[in-house]
């Protein structure tokens, strides 16, 4: 491959990973400024609590059939619609005729507990702000596989980014004397910072 063309396939490189990036680096630039001052960052927590009663039909269906795993699809139905929440993927423990379900969310966590005899439905929701939002998705706290899968492309990303970024510098070290003393200091702080004051 031509020279030439080589250095124009490294800056096509840097540029379309740069734009690929561009909005993850921001999010995890300012979330790792939150996260770093969360002590000094206030979040007052909003918490919603429900009280329900099976309906007593579903309620006799139950406890004709109690169930032990699992959770049955007419009572998903109407924990959903009454409740106005997702269970689709949510382990449901059973106890002798009690079912709790714990459900927690970047940025908050809720909770249900249904006792089948009495027909007596607890259910709690926390939410932490948009900060504490943003603050899970930099960490992965309970953001299911997609974003999972996410943080490992645009980590991918970053690492294209940043060698194809220092290669060029390579090209251009030449006619920027700072270059190599500006990328070693980059280098050195955070390791000196790590090896002296971290223990």
């Amino acid at each position: 491959m031509p020279r030439t063309l080589w250095l124009g396939t490294l800056r096509q490189w840097h540029w379309i990973s740069s734009a690929l990036c561009l909005a993850g680096m921001l999010l995890f630039a300012v979330t790792g400024i939150t996260l770093n001052h969360a002590a000094q960052i206030e979040s007052r927590a909003q918490v919603t609590s429900r009280t329900l009663s099976l309906p007593p039909a579903l309620q006799r269906q139950l406890q004709a059939a109690a169930p032990e795993h699992g959770l049955p699809a007419a009572l998903q139905d109407w924990l959903e619609q009454s409740l106005t929440i997702r269970l689709q993927g949510r382990e449901a423990e059973w106890s002798e005729g009690e079912l709790y379900i714990s459900l927690p969310r970047p940025g908050g966590d809720a909770w249900l507990s249904l006792e089948i005899d009495s027909g007596a439905l607890e259910y709690e929701s926390t939410d932490r702000g948009w900060i504490a939002y943003l603050n899970d998705l930099h960490k992965g706290r309970h953001t299911g596989a997609l974003w999972s899968a996410f943080i490992d492309v645009f980590a991918g990303l970053c690492v294209i980014f940043s060698l194809t970024g220092l290669w060029l510098l390579k090209r251009q070290a030449a006619s920027r004397p700072t270059t190599w003393p500006l990328t070693a200091l980059g280098l050195l702080m955070p390791l000196l910072l790590a090896l002296l004051f971290i223990h």
